[in-house]
C-alpha cells in the first residue's frame, strides 16, 4: 500500500512552537516516526508539508493514481478550508485526518473540521501516534467514504 502523508501549515515549526501543546520533537522527528511506523506495517509512505492552502490543494490532485490512502493533518485549514475537502472528494482517496493535539479540548474554531465529514477516520490528541494509527485504518481497508 502507498500512503501520502500531507501536513498543512506551521507543522514544519514543531518543536520550535506552542511546546506545551505541541510537544519538543521536530517535523523531522514526526517523517521519521511515520516512516518507521510505515516499514513495521508494510507500506510505502511519502510526505509533503505546506504553509499554503493551493500547494496542498495541488498534493491532493497530483495523489491521484499514485497513492491507495491519504493521511493528512490540514493543521489551521482544517477549520477554514472547503478547497481542501473539495480536493479530496475529487480524488477519491481514502483519507484519514489527524491532529497531533486535541483539538476538542481547544479553542471552540476548533471544534469545526470541514474534511472531518468525508474522512473514514479521525485521531486527535495522540501526537506522532496518530499517524501510525492512521496508516493503520487505510491498511486495514476500513474505509467507508462519506458523500
Amino acid at each position: 500500500m502507498k500512503i501520502l502523508v500531507i501536513n498543512g501549515p506551521n507543522i514544519n515549526m514543531l518543536g520550535i512552537r506552542e511546546k506545551n501543546i505541541y510537544g519538543a520533537q521536530t517535523y523531522d522527528d514526526l517523517v521519521e516516526f511515520c516512516k518507521n511506523g510505515a516499514k513495521e506495517l508494510g507500506a510505502e509512505v511519502d510526505f509533503f508539508q505546506s504553509n499554503h492552502e493551493g500547494a496542498l490543494v495541488d498534493t491532493i490532485q497530483a495523489a491521484y493514481g499514485k497513492y491507495d490512502g491519504i493521511v493528512i493533518n490540514p493543521a489551521a485549514y482544517t477549520h477554514t478550508s472547503v478547497a481542501i475537502l473539495d480536493a479530496l472528494k475529487a480524488v477519491s482517496i481514502p483519507t484519514v485526518e489527524v491532529h497531533i493535539s486535541d483539538v476538542s479540548a481547544r479553542e471552540d474554531f476548533r471544534q469545526i473540521s470541514y474534511i472531518r465529514p468525508y474522512c473514514v477516520a479521525t485521531f486527535a490528541g495522540l501526537g506522532f501516534k496518530g499517524y501510525t494509527e492512521a496508516m493503520k485504518v487505510l491498511i486495514q481497508g476500513k474505509e467507508t467514504h462519506g458523500e
